[in-house]
């Protein structure tokens, strides 16, 4: 794994980035690749790409996609307008959990975040992520706040 490359994603690692979620039941939110859905994917995508203030990420061992995450920036008032980092949909593939890629994209995202502007880094784990939550609370991450969502639609 000394080889792990983590870049911004590319309009060719979609499908890849999208097997990893399928492989989540839990935190896959239904998601699968298939001709039905893969133009949704496409404009999220896109969507993603213009945005200043998000970057979708893969991280790569030997030529495969082994995880992802994603950053959105967020201009906040309070804390004297401190800018934001929120961490997204991160996922490690199954067979590669418990292998250091997980800690290696968050270095890397907490990194990038700094060399942006920003000042803090948050984001929201399932519940029942007994083993995630050990694992960000191992690598700097606290227990702050009380996650709510509400779907819309």
């Amino acid at each position: 794994m000394s080889n792990l490359l983590i870049r911004e994603a590319e309009a060719g690692d979609l499908e890849a980035i999208i097997r990893l979620h399928e492989e989540d039941e839990l935190g896959s939110h239904g998601d699968v690749w298939s001709p039905e859905t893969r133009p949704a994917y496409e404009s999220a995508f896109a969507a993603i790409q213009r945005s200043p203030e998000n970057r979708l990420f893969v991280a790569v061992d030997g030529g495969e996609i082994v995880g992802t995450f994603q950053l959105t920036f967020i201009p906040n008032l309070t804390g004297r307008g401190t800018l934001r980092v929120k961490v997204e949909s991160v996922k490690v593939k199954a067979a590669r959990r418990s292998t250091g890629i997980g800690a290696r994209m968050m270095t890397f995202a907490e990194d990038h975040a700094r060399s942006h502007g920003a000042r803090a880094m948050e984001l929201t784990s399932n519940k029942t992520r007994q083993a995630a939550h050990r694992f960000y609370e191992r690598i700097g991450f606290s227990r702050s706040h009380e996650g709510f969502k509400k779907k819309l639609g």
